[in-house]
């Protein structure tokens, strides 16, 4: 086992398993996604830290532990069409794919979805797509989907995303307030054309720009 092979499965190991996360499916996954690939060469010593890690300005992977537990509350199966909202580098994305059957990752800097694009195609990730767009606006071109994640904090959550969720979809994302220290990982299902939602879990993630400009679309 190489080096980056052994930290990976340390962190499944020590990080991921001993913490509420039981769905073997998602534990493969984290464990086979190389997460090196999707971060800067100077921090891929550190990639299976349990922390965000900074990929571009005010941008970053969240931390092994809160991904994990966000996909395993989605309940993702292999028929889901899914859209990861604030993709970042691509990371989210990758463990997605090898949960889901197709997946759009969102990105609104340009730059960095080519960056992901790339990665993904290298570690052969053929189910994802990268589009870049509003975070806020999602990607109705490809919903509605059966899954949506947000790939970072959000102070609320926009209209259009609630929009894109299909019947009996899920949808999780951590929600902090303005001052509030921690924030709420949750969850929105849509049942007979309505949508509930409940938190399921504290937690603390970097936050997703582009969504505090857009209070209007608030759900």
């Amino acid at each position: 086992m190489t080096g980056f092979a052994a930290a990976r499965h340390n962190m499944v190991e020590c990080q991921i398993s001993t913490n509420k996360v039981t769905n073997g499916r998602l534990i493969e996954a984290l464990d086979d996604v190389p997460r090196e690939s999707f971060v800067p060469k100077q921090l891929r010593g550190v990639a299976y830290v349990d922390e965000d890690l900074k990929v571009a300005p005010g941008r970053y992977l969240m931390e092994p532990l809160v991904l994990a537990r966000l996909l395993q509350t989605a309940t993702v199966s292999e028929e889901d069409v899914a859209l990861d909202v604030g993709c970042g580098s691509g990371y989210s994305c990758a463990v997605l794919g090898r949960l889901a059957g197709t997946v759009v990752g969102l990105e609104p800097d340009a730059e960095l979805a080519e960056q992901a694009s790339r990665t993904l195609s290298a570690v052969g990730a053929d189910n994802v797509i990268i589009v870049s767009g509003r975070v806020a606006e999602g990607y109705s071109r490809q919903g509605p989907y059966d899954v949506i994640l947000l790939s970072g904090g959000v102070p609320f959550m926009p209209r259009p995303l609630i929009d894109q969720l299909a019947e009996g979809g899920r949808m999780v994302a951590v929600v902090r307030g303005p001052g509030e220290a921690v924030g709420r990982a949750t969850l929105w299902i849509r049942l007979r054309g309505e949508v509930s939602r409940r938190v399921v879990f504290d937690a603390a993630v970097p936050p997703l720009p582009g969504i505090a400009a857009e209070a209007a679309f608030e759900f």
